[in-house]
């Protein structure tokens, strides 16, 4: 068994890697921290405009062993991997209890020009989401449902904040993500390719049930959620073709965003391929 190449927290190259928890350090390296072996893997078969998108890997011994093709697959990027001890892992990660595997990865967003100019589908488009953990359960969600692309508002959260990237499971890596484009801008470019917008709002004039009943949700469509504590602002949902409602028909006072979100994203998924085979 070769011994951990990275004995001591304070190497450079694992206070780099360190500093990357921190979102004006993983902007200015345009670099982020994926963790375990689900997300590293989907890393090592991802490429980032040509270049591979993983980077570099810090991995234990055990986890080396328990997931060797995993960190075969790394290597077969290019990858440097470092073998550490798991207190040079613990101070990297992020999370309470780390899975022994931690890759460092290129930006992977793409310009909202591309997602536009791809006559998109089904978009998700999060306006002012500040919880990263719902973020990344949203992109995985939209992933899960077939979605062409996601958007993140200019005032939305990070989408490589460490929350954001475990929550999303690997889907980062799976779909193309524009970041920091404002509301209006997204959906005025979307309307103008041809795509209807929905706003999610649990007070909206319009109930899901009864737009899928009425088949108006076969269309191309961009579905506007937004932020978790207080919704759409009013200027928001103006800017929709309609605002739809999730029907509550028990006795919960809400859906929580993530949630409300797959039930959206679905929906129209169904409504779609239904449509394509008629």
């Amino acid at each position: 068994m070769a011994a951990p190449e990275l004995i001591s927290p304070r190497s450079p190259r694992v206070a780099a890697a360190r500093r990357l928890a921190k979102r004006n350090f993983r902007g200015k390296e345009r670099l982020f921290l994926a963790e375990g072996p689900q997300a590293v893997r989907e890393a090592a078969g991802h490429r980032t405009a040509g270049e591979a998108t993983l980077v570099e890997l810090f991995t234990t011994l055990d986890a080396a062993e328990r997931h060797a093709d995993v960190v075969g697959a790394a290597r077969d990027a290019g990858a440097r991997v470092h073998l550490a001890d798991e207190a040079v892992i613990a101070d990297i990660s992020t999370t309470v209890t780390p899975q022994g595997l931690v890759g460092i990865c290129r930006f992977l967003d793409s310009p909202f020009e591309e997602v536009v100019s791809g006559a998109p589908r089904l978009v998700a488009v999060l306006a002012n989401v500040r919880d990263p953990g719902n973020a990344g359960t949203v992109l995985r969600c939209a992933d899960a449902a077939g979605a062409d692309a996601v958007v993140l508002t200019d005032a939305s959260v990070d989408l490589y904040n460490p929350k954001a990237v475990r929550a999303s499971v690997g889907s980062h890596f799976h779909l193309p993500v524009a970041v920091g484009v404002p509301v209006e801008q997204a959906v005025r470019e979307l309307k103008g390719a041809g795509v209807r917008i929905l706003a999610a709002d649990g007070a909206g004039d319009r109930d899901l049930d009864h737009e899928l009943d009425a088949g108006t949700m076969g269309g191309p469509t961009a579905w506007i959620f937004g932020n978790e504590a207080w919704g759409l602002p009013e200027e928001t949902r103006a800017l929709a073709d309609a605002v739809v409602r999730v029907p509550i028909h028990g006795k919960a006072e809400s859906l929580n965003l993530a949630t409300a979100a797959a039930v959206c994203l679905y929906a129209s998924a169904r409504a779609q391929r239904a449509g394509s085979v008629r």
